[in-house]
């Protein structure tokens, strides 16, 4: 079964721009060149975005092949198909990597065991649930990342599927 999706890199220092090229074509098992733009929100990085279809699991292929990289702020989404949920992953050299599975309109979906993990810590006093569910949602990930994300706006998109 395929789904497709986008990897939005964010912002990536120029040295590191072939690196993330050279892990997207390991996971793809196709050459890739992405059309790199110069990155406002953080002078002297480079942003670049392009669509993938692959078999299910693609994106947590292309988030494991990019974590831990520092300086490198990116986000990879994976469309719901009749075999799997969607996904989300996101990550910033600060916070590391967030990873939530999406319904059909977008959605995050917080399983259960986590909602309930929140509701505990919350219940013994080590934190605010406001803040627990906040994280569940990925709210840290999404107010660090947004800048870089309003600042790609009309960036070029390529469409890239993956070899069989």
């Amino acid at each position: 079964m395929t789904t497709r999706g986008v990897l939005y890199v964010h912002s990536a220092p120029r040295a590191l721009c072939p690196h993330v090229e050279w892990a997207v074509a390991g996971v793809l098992g196709a050459r890739v060149q992405l059309d790199w733009i110069r990155q406002p929100a953080a002078p002297g990085t480079w942003r670049a975005e392009f669509s993938w279809q692959g078999r299910t699991g693609t994106a947590s292929e292309l988030a494991s092949a990019l974590r831990g990289w520092q300086l490198l702020r990116f986000e990879v989404t994976a469309e719901p198909c009749p075999t799997a949920e969607g996904e989300r992953y996101s990550a910033t050299p600060d916070l590391g990597i967030f990873h939530a599975v999406t319904g059909m309109h977008g959605d995050i979906l917080v399983p259960e065991d986590r909602l309930r993990a929140a509701l505990a810590r919350a219940a013994r006093g080590e934190t605010v649930l406001e803040t627990e569910v906040a994280k569940l949602l990925g709210k840290p990930w999404d107010d660090e990342l947004e800048p870089f994300r309003y600042a790609g706006e009309g960036a070029p998109v390529r469409w890239l599927h993956q070899v069989v």
